[in-house]
């Protein structure tokens, strides 16, 4: 780490300023040294399945019926419309035998054993209900029999083929959850020799934290090496992949947990509080399960799982079009920089990503390029000599944003909607933002935007003060807690009307 004193000293002289980095344990870096891939969520997964389990059914179906059964007559809504209740009731009964997880998808006896019967059952309830409606007569004994042994074959090869990929997903630690545990005592070693145990469990326990230094505090916790203090976790969680942080402290120690909790919220991260030795016992819905570990839920990591492919899809689809809509607007911008000032069009500037990761955000070059600030060390104020003449305007519209679509449309490290993305040496009054207000990082736990909610709501330009700092961070994460698709859709439509107001910007 390095002083205040020394920041300012650096950024008088025009030198590069250290980022301010928390120094790990020798243990700790071991960990954030090993190369992790991005996780594989098991509610998509589970969910991809199902959708391929009902198209799968469908086509086999339509298919033969096609083939067999039509040869060039007319065809009945009937047969169709009995196909696709059959696809509909297979997925029904496979979730009803628990074949949709992805440990299942692991294994292959019991799997395959209650597909059948599953996909058996299916097709007697249809030759029941078929009977009752005096309609055996009239469906093809042909297409039956073979749409249920193709449909069998075509399942299984599915089930066989995914069952080759989820175990390779899980070779490569796509599908661990990887948890941290805080309090290296008793109880902590209790609850990591607990989790151990359970058969095919998801969680890779990278190691504990604990802030004390006498005898209760153990080297190693099941085999789990202590991997530093609580305050450490802030850094590690954001130099390697975490997703569950997990509290293995009693309830009764209240204030230790909330002191925590403080510093931990701001993690993109699931925290919950092991309740597996607490004599305190809630009602079962009040528990989340870790295998047979009762937990509970304190924090939850914002939007995940389907509403994170959502968000994704919105970003990549809209962004596109909206980026070739804009295209000759930003062609007409790039021609007027180059003809007002020397230097390139494009700019690159160092801003604060997803958990605090450091990404490259394009925008055209509004400074005279000698005069350039890839840092932001200081803010352009208003009627500032370093903005030229097309950069006033290009500012004062939020043109120079414009080529941010790059970074949402083809390096995926923006959204079009989020919290805005700081330079990650801002600062008010020359304090850094996230000394100046509190909770500040809880901003990056989402993926930053081009817009957002503060921005349609006037807080957006030059950050002079205090209340400015506080306004954004407080719509940033109510935006955070309140994330939809349509939210999203409203804010984006929302954004020319604040555009052209123009306030705050410079």
């Amino acid at each position: 780490m390095i002083s205040a004193a020394a920041t300012a000293a650096a950024s008088s002289t025009g030198a590069p300023v250290i980022e301010r980095r928390r120094r790990l344990s020798p243990a700790a870096l071991a960990v954030t040294n090993q190369k992790v891939r991005p996780a594989y969520s098991p509610v998509v997964i589970t969910g991809l399945v199902r959708i391929a389990d009902l198209v799968l059914v469908n086509l086999i179906g339509i298919a033969l019926y096609f083939g067999y059964v039509v040869r060039g007559d007319t065809p009945t809504w009937e047969y169709l419309a009995a196909i696709f209740a059959m696809s509909v009731a297979t997925v029904v009964a496979f979730q009803a035998v628990d074949i949709y997880q992805v440990q299942a998808f692991r294994g292959q006896l019991k799997q395959f054993t209650r597909m059948i019967s599953a996909w058996t059952c299916v097709f007697l309830l249809f030759t029941g209900a078929s009977f009752l409606a005096k309609l055996g007569g009239e469906v093809s004994r042909v297409w039956l029999s073979g749409f249920f042994v193709a449909g069998l074959v075509a399942l299984i090869g599915e089930r066989v083929l995914l069952r080759g990929l989820v175990r390779q997903w899980a070779r490569d630690g796509r599908l661990d959850r990887r948890t941290v545990v805080v309090g290296a005592d008793q109880s902590g070693e209790r609850l990591i020799a607990a989790l151990k145990a359970q058969d095919d469990s998801d969680l890779a326990i990278l190691g504990v934290f604990d802030d004390r230094n006498d005898a209760r505090a153990l080297d190693s916790c099941a085999g789990s090496p202590k991997l530093g203090k609580v305050d450490d976790i802030v850094e590690f969680a954001r130099r390697t992949r975490v997703d569950l942080v997990l509290f293995a402290l009693p309830i009764s120690a209240e204030t230790r947990i909330l002191e925590m909790l403080k510093k931990l919220w701001v993690l993109p991260v699931d925290i919950r509080l092991s309740a597996h030795t607490n004599k305190l016992r809630f009602r079962p819905r009040s528990y989340s399960y870790l295998g047979e570990v009762p937990t509970l839920d304190v924090f939850e990591a914002p939007i995940t799982d389907w509403d994170l492919v959502m968000k994704q899809l919105f970003d990549r689809v809209v962004g596109a079009l909206i980026l070739l809509v804009a295209s000759p607007l930003m062609a007409l911008v790039a021609l007027a920089i180059k003809l007002d000032s020397d230097g390139p069009v494009l700019f690159r500037q160092k801003r604060f990503g997803f958990n605090n990761e450091r990404i490259d955000v394009f925008k055209f070059r509004s400074l005279y390029h000698h005069q350039a600030d890839p840092t932001a060390a200081k803010v352009v104020t208003k009627n500032d000599p370093r903005v030229t003449r097309v950069g006033r305007f290009i500012r004062r519209t939020s043109l120079d944003e414009l080529p941010q679509l790059f970074n949402v449309v083809l390096k995926g490290n923006l959204s079009l909607v989020g919290p805005r993305p700081h330079a990650v040496q801002g600062k008010l009054k020359s304090q850094l933002f996230d000394q100046a207000v509190d909770g500040y990082f809880a901003r990056h736990r989402v993926k930053p935007g081009i817009t957002g909610w503060a921005q349609i709501n006037g807080w957006r330009g030059e950050i002079d003060s205090d209340e400015k700092i506080q306004k954004r961070v407080e719509y940033d994460l109510y935006y955070i807690e309140n994330w939809s698709v349509l939210f999203d859709l409203y804010i984006l439509l929302k954004t020319p009307l604040a555009l052209i107001k123009g306030e705050n910007a410079y």
